[in-house]
């Protein structure tokens, strides 16, 4: 709830989400309950963004009856489903639910784009191989609204079908419970039969299977320029100050192709804002070429975020009246000037640097573990809230 609302005050116009099963993040803390999916749809639809529910694993068999339970249960609280599996999509049309065709379905031609209308979509989420020109022509010889993802971490197979998770440990990712062996690192050990055969290699699993995160902002007027109708961040899995940073970045430079004011400084201003939150090695996907050697990582780094967060304190009160925080200091210590991420259910992410600090009403340079703090905070938070201190790496 933290992340929707988080992606909400940042500026998106629409957030997807799953719920417990049949979505593609089923293995990951990413999921809504059932129980506070209205929740979500309230919040959403005061603030007048759409809510879109990821149904897009293989279903089997003996589920197709929890499949159609669960999109009618839905069906009140959301916008459209995002769907793969051609049981799902049916589902969704007997219901009278809009239907947006995950990039699970490999749709990357015009042709499968039509078809898809044809039957009942009213968007498809391009396959991530698709070139920029590639999307740029199917959108001209088709009438279908196009979603591309623009933002965030690639699998190395083909849209996301990937058996390696279930060979090396028994989890499918079309099922939404890839462990990303992809992202390891593994030893290679030479295979002889004699005393020589003593040959072992430490090699970064990043450097041979695992692709680089996705980043389209620098060329985000040609995907608008190609009639792109939604942009898709891949980050259900991330955390809030990802949601918030990426969301923002993205909203602003999209308001200023739109505006003309998208410019090479404005390019890089948003860039660096990015590169702060979680990521791995950046590139352009598959938009400018099939794959090769510069769609892997170079090295065995995981996160290259720029700034790190520690967890520094809770809020214990706000008072709207003066707009000040009380907090309670549980880590290290609180001074004057300091970055600070302030994160909650209701409150989404805050940062702010608060000017002074006071304790008991008096202006301090520090507080320390255990100190009851006060400092000036313009937007409302919550008791409850969690305070990070970002700190540079």
């Amino acid at each position: 709830m933290t992340c929707l609302q988080a992606a909400i005050n940042a500026g998106a116009d629409a957030v997807y989400l799953g719920v417990d099963v049949f979505n593609m993040r089923c293995g990951a803390s990413a999921n809504f309950s059932r129980e506070a999916l209205p929740e979500a749809s309230r919040r959403c639809r005061e603030a007048g963004v759409r809510l879109y529910l990821t149904v897009n694993t293989i279903v089997f068999e003996d589920e197709l009856p929890k499949v159609e339970e669960l999109l009618a249960f839905a069906k009140p609280y959301i916008d459209a489903a995002i769907v793969s599996d051609w049981a799902v999509f049916l589902a969704c049309k007997r219901l009278g639910i809009p239907i947006h065709v995950s990039t699970q379905m490999s749709c990357a031609n015009s042709a499968a784009a039509t078809f898809l209308k044809e039957m009942g979509a009213e968007r498809v989420v391009l396959a991530r191989e698709c070139t920029l020109d590639e999307v740029s022509e199917i959108k001209r010889k088709s009438s279908i609204e196009i979603e591309t993802f623009v933002h965030g971490a690639i699998c190395v197979a083909e849209s996301g079908r990937c058996f390696l998770s279930h060979e090396a440990y028994g989890f499918s990712a079309n099922r939404g419970e890839c462990r990303q062996p992809c992202r390891r690192f593994y030893r290679v050990q030479e295979i002889r039969e004699d005393a020589h055969s003593t040959a072992t290699f430490d090699v970064a699993g990043h450097t041979i299977f695992s692709a680089k995160d996705l980043f389209s902002l620098p060329f985000l007027d040609r995907l608008v320029a190609a009639g792109v109708a939604s942009f898709k961040i891949e980050g259900r899995g991330r955390n809030a100050e990802y949601v918030a940073t990426v969301t923002k970045a993205y909203r602003t430079a999209r308001d200023a192709v739109l505006a003309g004011t998208f410019t090479p400084e404005l390019v890089r201003e948003l860039t660096e804002a990015c590169t702060r939150v979680y990521h791995r090695d950046l590139g352009t996907g598959l938009y400018y070429g099939r794959p090769g050697k510069e769609q892997f990582v170079a090295d065995g780094t995981e996160n290259l975020a720029t700034i790190r967060k520690m967890h520094l304190g809770v809020v214990t009160e706000y008072y709207l009246r003066t707009h000040t925080v009380l907090m309670k200091v549980h880590n290290d210590a609180l001074h004057p000037g300091d970055k600070l991420s302030i994160q909650g259910d209701k409150t989404g992410v805050v940062e702010l640097s608060p000017a002074e600090v006071f304790i008991n009403g008096r202006s301090v340079t520090k507080a320390r573990k255990g100190a009851d703090a006060t400092f000036a905070c313009a937007t409302p938070v919550q008791p409850g809230d969690v305070v990070y201190q970002l700190n540079k790496v």
